[in-house]
C-alpha cells in the first residue's frame, strides 16, 4: 500500500456537512406528517425572508472585508439565502429554490477575489461556511447545477476562501480558530480534499491556538476560554466546535466523544450559567498570552443563542447520554429561529436536528466503519512512539500499520486494538516511521487512515535542552521527518539568565545553520531563532539571531523584528549587536506573524553573521559580531514563549546545518 493509495482510498460521504441524506429524509417526513417540534420550526424557516426563491441577491462584490467593513452584511445575507434556499429545495423539491441558491453561489464564486481587513479570518470563517453547506446540498441532490459551475465553485473555495483560513487564528480569542476550522472542514469535504479535511481535524484536537478543543474548553468543569470575556462569544465558540463534530459524524467519525465528551462539558457549563445557575470559575491566561479574564463575565448572560438543539439532540437522543442544562437551554429557545447576528450560526436547529430519543444513527452503526482520522504521533526516548486517532463510529477494533518510507510499503504492526491509541515500542532511535490505521466491525473493514509520521526519539545527532527551570518541557520537541515542532516556555533569550528551549547539534569550526519558520505561533510574546553557543551552561558565550516582538503600547499590535544578540562570557549580559527593520508583509500582517520567514546564522573564523529572507533565496544581512570562542560549539533552534508560565508552539522546516 503506497501513500497515493492511502490518500485516495478514503471517499467522503455526500451530502456530508451539517445535513446528510438521512437528515433530509427525517425532516421531510416530519414536515409531511406535521410532527412537532420539527414542523413548527419549519413554518418559521419557510417564512423567513432569506428562505424565499424571490430573494433579491445583494451582491456579488469583488472584495469583502471586516475591520474595516467592506460588504460584510451583503455577503452574509446572500450566504444565509443560499443555504436556506438550498435546504428549501431539498425539503420541498421545488426547483425555484435550487435555482436561487445556484444563482447566488455562482455569482459570488465568479466575482469574489479577496477577503480583507484585520478580521479577515473571521469573515472567511462565518458566511462562507453557509455557502459551502449550500453548495454541498445542491451538488448531491440532483438540483441541476452544472458541472462547470461546480468546478468553478471548488476553485473559488480553494483559492479565495481557504488561503485566508489555512493557518487559523492563534493570535485571537478562540472563536476565530473555531470558525476557521469548521469552514476548512467543509471545504475539505466539498472539494474531496483529504489533506484540507485532516488539517482542520488536527487543529481541532491538537492546535496551538485558543480554538482547539482542549484550549477552548479549558478544564473538566467545562469552563471556556472566553467565559470571562462575555457569554455571546463563548456560545459562538462552542457552537463552531459543535458544527465540526456534526460534520465529522456524517463522515463516520466520533469527534463528539473526543477527550471524554469535552464538547458536552463546555455546553453544559455555558448553558447552566446562562440559565441562572452558579458555576465554578478559575482565571486562566489564554494561549496568546494576551487575555486573562479575572471573573466569569455577566455580559450577555441569559441571552441564549440558537445553538443548543444540535448538541442536545446528539448527546441525548442520538447516543443516549444526559445533558440537563443543554436540554433546558434548547427547550427555552425552541423552536430555534435563524442564528444571528449575520451569519454567525445556522440556527433553525429544531428543524435541522430534532430526533426521537434513542433514534441513534443506524446508517453509521450498521455500515462498514469510516477510516479513522486525525492521527497524531508522539515520541520519547524511553516509551517509543505513541499513535492516537479520532475514533470511527460503530467500530469493533483497529489494525495499525507502519512503514519506514513515505511511499510505503506498509505492513501490519498490530491487530484487534480495542481503543484509539497504540504504543509502538519496537522502534530505532532517530528513524522516521509512517503510520496508518484501519477500522473493523462485523460489516467489514474501512479504508486506511491518512498517514502520520514521526522520528523516534528525535532527529539523529540532535538533542533537546531547556534553560530556566522548565524541566517539564524537556522532551516537548518532535521531528516528523520534515519539520520540527517545539513547545517552550520562558521569558527569553536576551537576558543574563536565559529561559528558552534549545534544539541543537554539534558544529565543529566554520558553518551555517538555517531554518524556515512555519506560520503561526500561539503566544504573541514568542521569541525564536538560531543560537550558536559554547555549551549548555546557562552563562556560556552565545550568539543568537532572534525574531521577537517589541511593545508598541498596544497588546494587539506588537512590532516584530529580527535582532542579533551576543554574550561574550560567564556573567556578562546579552548585548544587542544589530536590529533589523520592523517586519512587514508578507511576513507580518496586522502585527501578526503570519508569513514564512527564513533565518541563517553563519560562522566563519571568528566572525558570526546573521541573515534573514522572505523567500529563502534573497538574503539580507542583519549584522555581524566578532569573538574568539571555542572551535567546537552547539548550533540550533531556540524558542521562548516570552511568558514565565505559558507555553508557546512554534514549527520550523528546511532546517539545515552546513559545515
Amino acid at each position: 500500500m503506497c501513500l497515493a493509495d492511502l490518500v485516495h482510498a478514503q471517499p467522503f460521504m455526500h451530502p456530508g456537512l451539517l445535513q446528510n441524506v438521512r437528515d433530509i429524509a427525517r425532516m421531510k417526513t416530519a414536515i409531511k406528517e406535521k410532527q412537532d417540534p420539527i414542523y413548527s420550526d419549519f413554518l418559521f424557516f419557510q417564512e423567513h425572508p432569506q428562505s424565499q426563491s424571490t430573494y433579491h441577491m445583494q451582491g456579488p462584490m469583488k472584495m469583502v472585508g471586516r475591520n474595516p467593513t467592506v460588504g460584510q452584511g451583503i455577503y452574509d445575507a446572500d450566504a444565509n439565502a443560499a443555504y436556506q434556499n438550498a435546504l428549501m429545495w431539498a425539503l420541498t423539491g421545488e426547483q425555484s429554490y435550487a435555482d436561487k441558491a445556484i444563482e447566488i453561489i455562482d455569482a459570488w464564486s465568479s466575482t469574489l477575489k479577496s477577503i480583507t481587513g484585520r478580521d479577515a479570518v473571521l469573515m472567511a470563517g462565518l458566511g462562507p461556511f453557509k455557502m459551502v453547506n449550500a453548495a454541498e446540498i445542491l451538488r448531491y441532490t440532483h438540483s441541476g447545477w452544472s458541472s462547470s459551475s461546480i468546478e468553478n465553485t471548488e476553485k473559488h473555495f480553494r483559492e479565495v476562501i481557504y488561503p485566508v483560513i489555512k493557518d487559523f487564528a492563534p493570535f485571537a480569542n478562540g472563536n476565530w480558530d473555531a470558525a476557521a476550522m469548521k469552514t476548512m472542514m467543509a471545504i475539505g469535504v466539498f472539494c474531496n480534499d483529504r489533506p484540507i479535511f485532516e488539517r482542520a481535524l488536527h487543529y481541532y484536537i491538537n492546535g496551538a491556538g485558543d480554538g482547539s478543543l482542549l484550549n477552548y474548553i479549558i478544564n473538566e468543569t467545562g469552563q471556556c476560554q472566553e467565559s470571562g470575556r462575555d457569554q455571546s462569544h463563548t456560545q459562538l465558540g462552542i457552537a463552531h466546535l459543535g458544527d465540526c463534530a456534526e460534520m465529522a459524524w456524517h463522515q463516520g467519525l466520533n469527534l463528539y466523544a473526543y477527550a471524554d465528551n469535552r464538547l458536552l462539558k463546555g455546553f453544559e457549563y455555558t448553558a447552566k450559567y446562562n440559565l441562572g445557575y452558579d458555576v465554578p470559575y478559575t482565571p486562566a491566561i489564554d494561549m496568546t498570552g494576551k487575555y486573562l479574564y479575572q471573573q466569569l463575565s455577566t455580559e450577555g448572560r441569559g441571552r441564549l443563542r440558537a445553538v443548543y438543539e444540535q448538541i442536545y439532540n446528539h448527546y441525548v437522543n442520538r447516543v443516549g447520554l444526559t445533558a440537563p442544562y443543554t436540554q433546558q437551554a434548547a427547550e427555552k429557545v425552541r423552536p430555534e429561529q435563524q442564528g444571528s447576528p449575520g451569519a454567525d450560526h445556522m440556527g433553525f436547529g429544531t428543524l435541522l436536528y430534532s430526533r426521537v430519543a434513542a433514534m441513534g444513527d443506524e446508517d453509521n452503526i450498521r455500515s462498514i466503519p469510516a477510516a479513522p482520522a486525525g492521527l497524531l504521533a508522539k515520541t520519547s526516548s524511553t516509551n517509543g512512539n505513541i499513535i492516537t486517532w479520532i475514533a470511527s463510529i460503530g467500530v469493533k477494533y483497529y489494525t495499525v500499520k507502519r512503514a519506514e518510507r513515505k511511499n510505503g510499503p506498509y505492513s501490519v504492526l498490530a491487530r484487534q486494538i480495542p481503543h484509539s491509541l497504540y504504543r509502538d515500542n519496537n522502534v530505532v532511535a532517530g528513524r522516521t516511521y509512517y503510520y496508518t490505521v484501519s477500522a473493523f466491525n462485523k460489516s467489514g473493514k474501512s479504508a486506511n487512515a491518512y498517514p502520520v509520521s514521526i522520528t523516534s526519539g528525535f532527529r539523529i545527532n540532535w538533542k533537546q535542552s531547556v534553560f530556566g527551570g522548565e524541566e517539564g518541557l524537556k522532551d516537548t520537541a518532535v521531528f516528523d521527518g520534515r519539520q520540527f515542532t517545539i513547545i517552550a516556555k520562558g521569558i527569553g533569550i536576551d537576558s543574563l539568565h536565559n529561559q528558552f528551549k534549545f534544539i541543537y547539534t554539534p558544529l565543529n569550526g566554520d558553518g551555517a545553520i538555517t531554518f524556515r519558520y512555519i506560520p503561526q505561533i500561539s503566544s504573541q510574546f514568542t521569541g525564536f531563532g538560531l543560537v550558536i553557543r559554547e555549551g549548555l551552561l546557562d552563562s556560556a558565550p552565545q550568539i543568537a539571531l532572534i525574531i521577537k516582538p517589541e511593545s508598541s503600547g498596544q497588546a494587539e499590535a506588537p512590532r516584530w523584528h529580527t535582532v542579533l544578540l551576543f554574550r561574550g562570557g560567564a556573567g556578562n549580559k546579552v548585548k544587542t549587536i544589530a536590529s533589523g527593520s520592523i517586519l512587514s508583509e508578507p511576513v507580518v500582517t496586522f502585527s501578526r506573524l503570519t508569513g514564512y520567514y527564513w533565518l541563517r546564522l553563519q560562522r566563519k573564523g571568528e566572525e558570526f553573521v546573521g541573515y534573514s529572507s522572505v523567500d529563502g533565496k534573497n538574503w539580507a544581512k542583519i549584522g555581524s559580531v566578532t569573538d574568539r570562542i571555542k572551535k567546537r560549539v552547539l548550533a540550533g533552534l531556540a524558542v521562548s514563549s516570552g511568558l514565565s508560565g505559558n507555553a508557546t508552539i512554534v514549527s520550523f522546516d528546511q532546517v539545515n546545518l552546513e559545515e
